[in-house]
């Protein structure tokens, strides 16, 4: 059913078969998500070729990283000899240079009310990035600036909303005071705002070119699941998976979940019928929604449904993004040759859709179901099930092996990474004395400290203080190098309040640390300059908007709470502070994009420590998509290049890879090798250490939009499903009779994928390639 297609897609067209796609919405295919970045940094620039004075619609947040980059390069480097062949290799018209100084721009949706000169609003977005680093003339855009709405009186939204929260059924009732009156007045007004904004776009002759992403529920911009599918610009609500993925933006999801949107409708993109409409996503985690918006008809549920009546309308995918579509099914079973992957994937999908085990399979119904009349040697439904059941339980039996007498470094992108992904194998691992046992974690992981929670922990430090409770700074050479010892003392106070159920002890200990942090990070020198310096501190965060980047010594006290979280998980099982290792790349700033890795900043302190511990076996998060943050895919990159390096002084055959993921990005059985069991024991250690420990992170500031609450509730809730999965193909009696306890123990299980260097390498060279 694909479409006409532009001189550009039929380069990225992989399949030469494509009028067979049988979904809603075409689609096109490409390996990685900065590959994406490309396609339709080259599709818009060849729209505009033709379109030079067309109104353009383009994303915001860090949706729009690779394109935004693209396109800035291929401009700037025009004449270049190498960038005209990357060009005309893809298919671009190189006969005349793309302008976007005609261009009109439509800004599509933005928080309300938010400060125009914030970073975390779209529009100080749009401005920086495409009208003044692309070079749109700002007198041609039509923007959302929430400080030039009108209000009532001539009234600003902070006096009129002075909690930036907006009563929406002001609408449709009473009011009951002044201020209500005034409020609603106002809503009333920006209603009207809305309306005009509208017009103006409709006056333009609607959108000729939008570009977007899609949202954890399926939202086009902030069009949530429930939008009619004719609605116009307005001011609204969202929903919680919109707020969970906008709470990094403003500062954590108590922000997020208050504050309302403006945002273009769905009928407004759908105005002109010959919009050139984009939708590019990447990674495993939308390939549900993505499903949803291809094979289902129209629903108001599906707000991506409403792209089907538009002729110019198409999704950019990753392999991964497109994983659920049905076409691509069939693509997986009918390329290459047929494993023992495929079989358990398609004999799990059939027993999941007709709720059935594999033993209650009758022939007629196995061979009738699609991958088994792929196959090119059709067997006997006995022989094929007992085939795949065999390597199922072989997979599970795998992870029930001991690691005896290895040097093993576990690595994550954030604390809570490796917890989260696979804390019962590291803990088999760290009961058996003869493993040498490492951490490290890769990124100071910052940004997932709320201020709120900076300010109350300082504020009771200093109450501490000033109590006499924080001893240690009495002792004459504190200040001078005092504090640099017993950092493992605290570790162990703080458990030792953990144990004893103290919960003023624990806030104690963490004071320790805080104090412990600040001499560090401020090199004080007395008690005075201390209680001043925490004062300062609690000044400067409170003065921050929310969501507002934080100066850098602000950013390496939250870093440094965010170690002290992971010493002491790790310390449950003994080990000392030495053995966690905190990087802290320098790519990791929070800005608006990540930095890409550098060899000398980023490489070469990983690599550094491989040649220093000599691990036998490494733990690496495989998210080679960027379904979660980016920062995971860019901390793959930097550990392949430092192994590859390391690979060069010394003979690493015999290295294994242990690549898991978390709460971001899972396996299917059909991918992972390894199912290692979960005991309601190794559950309960799950909860306990992640509530005791990672304190900043138990109020769930930065949720998943899978689900509403700390992060150990995910983890969970995945290794009970993939359990799901798995009893499912050996049946409920293969666990609670078998006569290894810990398998009649089992209630969940953990995926991942044991794999040597070059196998790693190889897939990991694919997302370098496209990086540099």
């Amino acid at each position: 059913m694909m479409k006409i297609l532009s001189a550009v897609e039929k380069h990225y067209i992989k399949d030469p078969n494509t009028e067979s796609q049988t979904g809603h919405i075409p689609y096109i295919l490409v390996d990685q998500f900065p590959e994406l970045g490309l396609l339709t940094a080259l599709r818009f620039l060849e729209w505009i070729s033709d379109n030079p004075e067309g109104v353009v619609s383009l994303p915001t947040g860090k949706t729009p990283e690779y394109f935004i980059k693209w396109t800035k390069h291929l401009l700037d480097n025009w004449e270049d000899p190498a960038t005209r062949k990357l060009m005309e290799d893809k298919g671009l018209d190189l006969r005349r240079k793309p302008g976007l100084k005609d261009l009109r721009f439509v800004q599509i949706d933005d928080f309300y009310p938010i400060c125009p000169d914030q970073h975390n609003s779209f529009y100080f977005i749009v401005r920086k990035f495409y009208l003044d680093n692309l070079g749109l003339d700002a007198t041609k855009a039509l923007l959302i600036n929430s400080r030039e709405i009108p209000l009532a009186e001539g009234l600003k939204y902070p006096i009129v909303f002075p909690d930036f929260q907006i009563d929406l059924s002001l609408r449709h009732r009473d009011t009951s005071s002044y201020t209500e009156k005034i409020q609603q007045k106002s809503i009333f007004m920006i209603d009207n705002w809305c309306m005009e904004y509208e017009q103006r776009i409709r006056e333009m002759g609607g959108i000729g070119f939008f570009l977007g992403g899609i949202g954890p529920d399926g939202h086009i911009a902030f069009n949530t699941r429930g939008s009619d599918h004719h609605s116009t610009t307005r001011l609204c609500p969202t929903n919680y998976e919109t707020q969970a993925a906008a709470a990094g933006d403003l500062g954590g999801i108590e922000i997020s979940g208050k504050r309302k949107v403006i945002t273009i409708g769905l009928g407004t993109l759908a105005y002109n019928p010959e919009v050139v409409t984009i939708i590019f996503a990447a990674g495993e985690a939308k390939a549900k929604i993505i499903q949803n918006a291809v094979e289902l008809p129209p629903d108001v549920k599906y707000p991506a449904t409403k792209l089907q009546e538009l002729k110019n309308a198409r999704l950019y995918l990753t392999e991964g993004a497109a994983k659920s579509l049905h076409d691509q099914q069939v693509r997986y079973y009918s390329t290459g040759n047929w494993n023992i992957n495929k079989s358990i994937r398609a004999l799990l999908d059939h027993c999941q859709k007709e709720n059935i085990y594999p033993h209650k399979i009758e022939e007629s119904s196995l061979q009738s179901i699609l991958p088994f009349k792929i196959e090119q040697e059709p067997i006997p439904s006995s022989v094929y099930i007992a085939k795949t059941v065999k390597e199922v339980k072989s997979r599970l039996l795998k992870g029930l092996e001991k690691v005896s007498g290895k040097t093993i470094l576990h690595t994550g992108p954030h604390h809570d990474d490796i917890m989260l992904g696979i804390l019962p194998i590291v803990n088999r691992q760290l009961r058996d004395a003869s493993n040498r046992v490492h951490f490290a974690i890769l990124t100071s992981g910052f940004t997932a400290i709320s201020n709120k929670f900076l300010i109350d922990n300082l504020k009771h430090c200093l109450f501490l203080i000033d109590s006499g409770a924080v001893q240690m700074i009495e002792y004459p050479d504190f200040f001078q190098k005092g504090y640099t010892y017993k950092w493992d003392k605290d570790v162990n106070h703080y458990l030792n309040k953990v144990a004893g159920r103290d919960e003023e002890g624990k806030k104690r200990g963490l004071s320790h640390r805080i104090t412990r942090c600040l001499v560090k990070v401020y090199q004080m020198q007395s008690i005075e300059d201390l209680r001043i310096q925490i004062k300062e501190s609690i000044q400067t965060l409170e003065g921050y908007y929310e969501g507002e980047r934080n100066s850098p010594d602000i950013q390496q006290l939250k870093g440094m709470i965010r170690e002290f979280e992971e010493e002491l998980v790790w310390a449950h099982s003994g080990k000392q502070v030495k053995d966690i290792h905190h990087l802290r790349l320098g790519f990791y700033k929070g800005d608006i994009f990540t930095e890409q890795p550098e060899k000398v900043r980023d490489v070469e302190p990983v690599l550094n420590l491989l040649r220093k511990i000599e691990p036998d076996i490494i733990s690496v998060t495989m998210d080679p998509e960027g379904s979660g943050p980016d920062t995971h895919f860019k901390v793959l990159q930097t550990i392949a290049e430092a192994l590859q390096l390391w690979s060069k002084e010394k003979d690493l055959s015999g290295l294994v890879i242990q690549a898991y993921r978390n709460v971001w990005y899972r396996y299917h059985p059909s991918e992972a090798n390894v199912y290692a069991p979960v005991s309601l024991n190794g559950m309960a250690v799950l909860q306990n250490s992640f509530r005791q420990c990672y304190l900043s992170q138990v109020d769930a500031s930065f949720p998943s939009p899978e689900l509403n609450g700390p992060f150990c509730d995910l983890a969970q809730k995945i290794w009970v499903e993939q359990f799901m999965e798995v009893q499912l193909l050996l049946g409920k009696d293969f666990f609670y009779q078998n006569e290894i306890p810990l398998l009649r123990a089992t209630h969940g299980l953990v995926f991942y994928r044991e794999i040597g260097l070059p196998e790693f390498l190889k897939e990991a060279s694919k997302l370098e390639k496209m990086m540099q």
